[in-house]
């Protein structure tokens, strides 16, 4: 009798690790080859001698957030000056931030490396607490903006739309914003 409780009990609490780990996963949404990245953001980050080079080095999400903590800067796709916009129009000009492409930045190295190790719920969460950087919770947010269902967003973010740190979102500097997600377009679209 006692056998037959102690292997059901342990049953049990296999069991509960299984599903404790099932709701650790976090599913992802849209198009797992291409995060649902632009095209010329992903290619610009793919052929990155920066993403190719230094973090493929990095194994851990502990590696890649202390990645985070000492190189990002802002938030902006591409590097200040590496892109030539001058004679573009539409969609193609300087406004949408993709139309000719030019050196990718750190943040979205980082954002795609984090998206290679297929981050789990509490990391993700390890993410959008974080104290130390603002940027750190920043990528976490594109994360999840990037890789979340739309309908599932505001679940996510509710908690932090008043945020008042603040971070610089244009490369180079110039566009200090509050890391509220209210006013920080760059991460939240519903």
């Amino acid at each position: 009798m006692e056998e037959d409780y102690a292997s059901s009990s342990a049953g049990k609490q296999s069991a509960a690790k299984k599903v404790g780990k099932m709701h650790n996963t976090l599913p992802l949404w849209g198009n797992e080859s291409t995060m649902n990245l632009n095209p010329l953001i992903l290619a610009n980050i793919q052929s990155s001698s920066y993403f190719k080079v230094h973090l493929f080095k990095l194994k851990t999400y502990h590696e890649v957030v202390d990645e985070i903590y000492y190189q990002v800067k802002h938030m902006e796709p591409w590097e200040r000056g590496s892109r030539k916009t001058s004679g573009q129009t539409g969609m193609c000009g300087g406004v949408r931030g993709v139309g000719a492409g030019g050196i990718v930045s750190t943040a979205y190295c980082l954002l795609y490396k984090l998206y290679t190790l297929r981050l789990t719920r509490k990391q993700v969460n390890g993410l959008i607490t974080h104290t130390d950087s603002p940027y750190i919770r920043a990528l976490g947010f594109m994360y999840l903006r990037y890789t979340q269902p739309p309908g599932d967003l505001y679940d996510w973010y509710e908690d932090y739309l008043q945020d008042e740190e603040e971070i610089d979102v244009k490369a180079g500097g110039g566009q200090v914003s509050r890391l509220s997600l209210q006013s920080a377009k760059w991460s939240i679209s519903f």
